[in-house]
């Protein structure tokens, strides 16, 4: 007799073929591993997501948006995937504006263990990475049920001592809206973050995440330019000061404006009442040609001051991307791309898996920069070529 595993609850099932769902969580035959595959490294979960992800992501050690990666290489007339928008400027500028950034290594003083614990909104965090608030995942290559998806990433960012976001897409509607199922399922410990869909669709969303017991919600503001939803008949919009106030003051939970890179409009949703400006420029998917999030990153701080909580997403691989946001002035760092290869790999354990090795890598860059906590991760421990 067989032994399963189900990748989203983790529970074991018996049986000689692969079950058609777990009685448990239902979650379907997609999210099966029999017992003895079950992957117990991040390499194995990066071969399971090339396995089911062929012809849309190679799970490239180096996810970069070069012309050499299937996600750019294929783009030209298909859909977007993984890729960036036009030639992929603005997902190379993620990577290249983080590249450049190099450390202060110390290694003189006492000896210490990095103490990465952190707190977002009032939740405390082992340490300050998130998973972005990605969708769509189960058009890739029908690998995965969409609410599977949401719900591994949730149970695995909460599994590794942190929170999840969930995105919003074309497919989502009030009535079946995958993020907000999930995020019923694990009783409202996430974060969803909208398309900026009508103000009155957009209200009976946050009402819903409300009821769930979200910790709190968000527009992704810059999905104003995703063609597909006008295309499948949601319209998004560009949202105005305005908007952005009267969506504040109708949710209880605190805001998070996400898509920002410019220090003026980040200053405008602070006047407006948001909690957490998100630095983002879409992981390079709405706009060619943007400047790097780790280039405008340190401006916008400089902006906003300590007024606000600010969080940033783009090129983030490894916990030494992670300290260079944090030293950039972020107080927390997305991770997005890499999540949605984690979740389609293995479920919630692929998510805990790849977390739990961001988290190791940040300690080592702590610990190399001489970083004893992460209220001291700032430009001092960057090398400053001027």
């Amino acid at each position: 007799m067989n032994q399963w595993y189900c990748s989203v609850c983790h529970d074991i099932l018996k049986g000689e073929n692969k079950p058609g769902s777990c009685d448990t969580c239902q979650a379907d035959d997609r999210m099966m591993i029999k017992l003895s595959d079950i992957p117990k490294t991040l390499e194995q979960v990066r071969d399971m997501a090339r396995t089911k992800l062929k012809g849309i992501c190679a799970a490239y050690p180096s996810c970069d948006g070069n012309f050499d990666k299937i996600c750019q290489r294929e783009a030209y007339g298909k859909p977007i995937g993984l890729g960036g928008a036009g030639q992929g400027r603005s997902f190379r500028a993620n990577t290249e504006a983080l590249a450049k950034i190099e450390f202060n290594m110390s290694v003189l003083g006492d000896h210490f263990e990095p103490d990465t614990s952190s707190s977002f909104l009032g939740i405390d965090l082992r340490f300050p990475v998130l998973s972005s608030s990605t969708a769509g995942a189960q058009n890739y290559n029908d690998a995965l049920d969409e609410t599977q998806f949401c719900t591994s990433i949730l149970k695995g960012s909460k599994e590794a001592g942190t929170i999840g976001l969930r995105g919003d897409t074309w497919f989502y509607t009030l009535e079946n809206h995958p993020s907000l199922n999930a995020m019923k399922a694990c009783t409202g410990f996430g974060i969803p973050i909208f398309k900026p869909r009508s103000q009155d669709v957009l209200k009976q969303l946050i009402e819903k995440a409300e009821e769930y017991g979200c910790k709190a919600v968000g527009v992704d503001l810059d999905g104003c330019g995703s063609t597909i939803m006008a295309r499948q008949g949601m319209p998004v919009f560009r949202k105005n000061v305005r908007d952005i106030e009267e969506l504040v003051r109708f949710s209880s939970l605190p805001f998070i404006a996400k898509g920002i890179m410019m220090p003026e409009e980040a200053q405008k949703c602070v006047d407006a009442g948001v909690s957490v400006i998100a630095v983002s420029n879409h992981g390079g998917r709405v706009l060619d040609s943007t400047p790097g999030v780790a280039t405008v990153l340190p401006l916008i701080r400089k902006k906003l001051g300590k007024s606000v909580t600010i969080t940033a997403d783009g090129g983030v691989r490894t916990g030494y991307d992670v300290l260079k946001m944090l030293a950039l002035g972020a107080d927390a760092v997305l991770l997005g791309r890499d999540i949605i290869r984690a979740a389609v790999g293995a479920g919630t354990l692929g998510v805990k898996l790849h977390l739990e090795h961001v988290h190791q890598t940040l300690i080592k860059a702590m610990f190399m920069t001489g970083t004893k906590n992460i209220k001291m991760a700032d430009s001092r421990i960057l090398f400053n070529q001027d």
